[in-house]
């Protein structure tokens, strides 16, 4: 017979009720009973009312999650005491879920269950319960507060977060290192049962990892793990709940392991000997072969420093690592010569950078290899006995004169012939040419050192059986000196002497210049030509020191009588044999400044100083002369538009004074004078020469107190004059018609300078000291010195 679920838990849910009702009341304050008649004022003191003692009747309720169920489940019974199973009781329900998940009958107070629950979504239902008299609807019990809990059952498998997960473990690390951890988590209540008590176990991966149930640790589970071996790993990992019994639900997740590099390889060469071949034209400081030591490590762990230990391939040959290949790059130190050596063997040691001591245990970390490298015969240039040659030959030495010789041979082991040619490229290899078996140099004309004092040649050199193959060597051929040029003096300017220089006095010093070398040309003898008479003016001393001092022999020089004079002076050099020319000075007569030390004529001097050219000064003095052309044209001109307004003499507006006269100077006897301003019918009598001395009696011989009338009417302020006869003329009726003209100019009153005139001097002669013209410049020494000889001739 089958008996329903509902049937089967009935047991258990009484088991449970009087356990969840002894530990409520073991913690919790029991529920009041209230009984009818009782009720409570308003000061919160309860009233008796003398009706039986009456109270609810129920328990804590259970309802398993998940129900499957075609009937409602049965949750539970509510029961008041006020029940006498007549009817009249009603029972209420109110809170989480009433009337939609939890029913109650309203007659007998059963609890049902609706539809299926979910313990994860919602734990427990709070509810109300009330009992009412069905008849009068009046609440037989106060309204009451229960629980609902929603039981739990497994139905939620342990979940991994999500994955693939990846982690690293170094290689060859011993055994139960910890690799990662995994958690998984359980929906299911932790508190009732084993639903959600996990347990780890490995599906995959052993036996290199292993797992810790409880606490999801992977550990390394086998030694010794090589990378090189094998690197990636993947390890599964389940998690069970129900503490791992039968039944119970699981999930996994993956773990991708990965074993990282450590320094457990040392270097391997892959032969222990090697050969080379290396041609002897190599070039020093070029790769000329490589080698590698294989490391199965990577990154750091790998590198490889290369080394050559033996002092035969040191020598000449180094090699150095390659960052990006790791190979061992040789290069070669030294030049090779077939001829001396033909083979060489490098002793090559690669050893690893970063050694981990921990696996010393393996052995060393190093290897060694022998490279074997032979030396290619190859064809060279000629080799010279020397880097450069410098020879050197006399000048104006005959064409065909030896210089020198270049020699070179064949350095390989024919020993060809070897023939030899200059580079006729460069500038002055005209000069030389060489004997293409001998190696001999000759000049081709005479040299001259003065023009070129060394010749730099390329001599190049070729072998007979590859002509194509030549070498070069610079060759400087120096001209050496012989005296073949006469001294000259230096020096192409006009020597000044001043007009004022003194017997004895020396005018200038000259030296002398040769093109030759120090050893022929740098000490000169100095003296006038003895086949002439003796210079009247001029001598010459040798200072011995190679200069000379030209001396005046005489005083007074003037450039008026003779501003020119010529001076022939012999020069001897010191070379072997001795040579000597003549020079002819030219000394120019200019008037100096007096203890001046300017040794220069008037007109240079004011050239120099304005820094004037002939071509400049003939520009300027070209302008100005066409500014005098503008002038006197612009001049005529205006005298042309101005004589139609000249009225003649036979003008008969007599009353039109014109003053067209501008003065003649000091020769003009018929300058205009103020005297007409006043009173021009008296002026014709008062006219005088102005340049005639007046007489002193007619200027003092009177009294003191009366003066001529000129002098008078010096005195006289013109302005004030003018002004006065303006306003007289203003006034006069008797005057000319208002359409004359009367002219009055004034050009201010006197000069601070006085008058230069010599009819105020003093008609006393005396004795004048006329030095001070000098203190004028030199525009006054003409001047000074034409008076001195004038008082010198009147006092003889």
């Amino acid at each position: 017979m089958r008996i329903p679920a509902t049937s089967r838990l009935c047991p258990i849910l009484v088991c449970l009720c009087f356990i969840q009702r002894a530990d409520g009341a073991g913690h919790r304050p029991p529920a009041k009973v209230l009984a009818r008649g009782q009720t409570k004022n308003q000061t919160g003191e309860t009233e008796v009312h003398h009706r039986p003692k009456r109270g609810w009747i129920w328990n804590q309720f259970f309802v398993l999650e998940e129900h499957m169920g075609t009937e409602e489940q049965y949750v539970g019974k509510l029961h008041s005491n006020s029940d006498k199973g007549d009817g009249s009781v009603r029972y209420i329900l109110s809170g989480d879920g009433a009337g939609t998940i939890f029913l109650i009958n309203e007659v007998t107070g059963d609890i049902h269950a609706t539809r299926s629950l979910d313990r994860e979504k919602k734990s427990h239902y709070v509810l109300h319960a009330q009992a009412l008299d069905r008849n009068t609807g009046e609440a037989l019990e106060p309204k009451s507060e229960f629980i609902i809990k929603v039981q739990d059952i497994n139905d939620n498998a342990p979940r991994f977060p999500e994955g693939p997960f990846e982690a690293t473990v170094p290689e060859m690390s011993e055994v139960g290192m910890s690799v990662l951890q995994v958690t998984a988590t359980d929906a299911d209540d932790p508190t009732y049962g084993n639903s959600a008590r996990i347990v780890y176990s490995i599906l995959q991966g052993q036996p290199y990892f292993s797992v810790d149930p409880k606490t999801g640790v992977i550990r390394t589970a086998l030694a010794n793990m090589d990378r090189e071996a094998r690197e990636h790993y993947t390890v599964v990992i389940q998690a069970k709940d129900m503490a791992g019994q039968v039944g119970g639900l699981s999930g996994s997740t993956t773990i991708n392991v990965t074993l990282t590099d450590v320094n457990d390889n040392p270097p391997k060469f892959p032969q222990k000997n090697y050969q080379q071949y290396v041609p002897e034209s190599a070039q020093v400081g070029k790769p000329v072969g490589k080698i590698k030591a294989n490391d199965d490590d990577l990154g750091a762990n790998a590198d490889i420093r290369y080394s050559i230990s033996n002092s035969e391939g040191a020598n000449v040959f180094s090699i150095a690592t390659d960052r990006d290949t790791k190979d061992g790059i040789i290069t070669l130190r030294k030049p090779l010569n077939y001829e001396r050596k033909k083979t060489y063997t490098l002793h090559i040691e690669g050893t690893n950078t970063h050694v981990d001591p921990r696996y010393s245990y393996l052995g060393s970390f190093s290897d060694t290899t022998a490279l074997k490298i032979t030396v290619g015969d190859v064809d060279e240039a000629p080799v010279f006995s020397l880097d450069y040659y410098i020879m050197d030959v006399y000048e104006n030495s005959p064409g065909g004169t030896e210089v020198g010789a270049v020699t070179a041979r064949d350095p390989d082991s024919r020993n060809s012939p070897v023939r030899y040619f200059i580079d006729k490229k460069e500038v002055g290899t005209n000069y030389f040419r060489i004997d293409e078996i001998s190696g001999v140099i000759r000049t081709t004309q005479p040299l001259d050192r003065e023009d070129t004092a060394w010749h730099n040649i390329t001599v190049m050199a070729s072998e007979v059986d590859n002509p194509g193959l030549f070498s070069h060597i610079p060759v400087t051929v120096q001209v050496l000196d012989v005296n073949d040029n006469a001294p000259q003096v230096a020096g192409d300017e006009d020597i000044i002497v001043c007009e004022s220089t003194r017997a004895g006095q020396v005018i200038q010093t000259v030296s002398a210049m040769d093109k030759d070398d120090f050893a022929n040309g740098q000490r000169f003898s100095f003296a006038l030509p003895g086949q002439l008479p003796v210079n009247p003016n001029f001598t010459l001393k040798d200072n011995e020191d190679s200069t000379a001092s030209i001396i005046a022999r005489r005083r007074r020089f003037n450039h008026l009588t003779q501003e020119l004079y010529e001076l022939p002076v012999v020069v001897w050099d010191s070379g072997e044999p001795s040579l000597s020319a003549t020079s002819t000075l030219t000394l120019r007569v200019c008037p100096c400044q007096r203890h001046g030390k300017i040794r220069m004529c008037q007109g240079e001097a004011f050239l120099s100083s304005a820094g004037l050219s002939t071509g400049a000064l003939i520009a300027i003095l070209l302008c100005i002369v066409i500014l005098l052309v503008i002038v006197v044209l612009f001049m005529t001109l205006r005298r042309s538009k101005k004589e139609p307004l000249i009225i003649s003499e036979e003008d008969i507006r007599e009353n039109v004074v014109t003053y067209d006269d501008e003065g003649g100077g000091e020769e003009d006897t018929e300058a205009f004078d103020i005297i007409a301003l006043r009173n021009p019918a008296a002026a014709e009598e008062l006219k005088f020469r102005r340049d005639v001395r007046p007489e002193a009696r007619q200027l003092y011989g009177g009294p003191r107190g009366h003066r001529s009338p000129s002098l008078e009417l010096d005195e006289v302020d013109v302005h004030e004059f003018i002004k006065q006869r303006l306003v007289e003329a203003n006034m006069d009726t008797t005057g000319p018609p208002y359409d004359s003209l009367q002219t009055y100019a004034y050009e201010g009153q006197g000069s601070p300078t006085g008058s230069v005139s010599p009819l105020d001097s003093l008609g006393t002669q005396s004795e004048q000291d006329y030095h001070y013209l000098d203190n004028w410049g030199p525009q006054f020494q003409r001047l000074a010195e034409l008076y001195t000889e004038a008082d010198s001739n009147m006092k003889t």
